[in-house]
């Protein structure tokens, strides 16, 4: 991967994909959206809110079919996103993602996480292009906060001139 051939900022990008980036979620409890450190930005873990709204509640597997939740994992991610944008002085301060998290809330029987957390990767892609490209995890959980079915959590490398 060719980083300096991608001259393709991430605002254009969103533009050109019709997606306005959300106002970042207000957290639920004690804690911050994302959080920097040592040229890198940690968003705290992201639920598929819409206008302040959670766009589904219940387990992957019963109530919310995984094609459902990897929809709902694109909304978080692009939640986590934002969140990650606000403190690195806007989208176009993310150099690139280097980590996804997808918790998965599972119902038992419930093993297709990884399709799941493709929704989230495949938006990352698409809005910084090659230097959307992470590691990740796809972790199946017994419940999350307010029953969302998913939450999203980034780790990201900010451009210099960000802090």
């Amino acid at each position: 991967m060719n980083e300096e051939l991608d001259e393709v900022l991430a605002s254009a990008r969103l533009a050109g994909l019709g997606i306005d980036l959300p106002a970042v979620p207000a957290p639920v409890a004690a804690y911050l959206p994302a959080v920097t450190s040592a040229g890198q930005v940690f968003t705290a873990g992201q639920l598929p809110f819409v206008d302040g709204t959670l766009a589904a509640v219940g387990k992957v597997g019963a109530e919310v079919t995984a094609d459902q939740a990897a929809g709902l994992a694109r909304t978080a991610a692009l939640n986590a996103v934002a969140a990650a944008a606000s403190v690195a002085g806007g989208v176009d301060g993310i150099r690139r993602v280097v980590k996804l998290v997808v918790y998965v809330a599972s119902a038992p029987s419930f093993t297709g996480q990884p399709a799941v957390a493709n929704g989230a990767s495949e938006l990352l892609q698409q809005v910084f292009g090659p230097r959307g490209s992470h590691a990740r995890s796809a972790v199946g959980v017994a419940v999350l906060p307010l029953d969302s079915p998913v939450e999203v959590e980034l780790v990201v490398e900010a451009n210099a001139a960000s802090f």
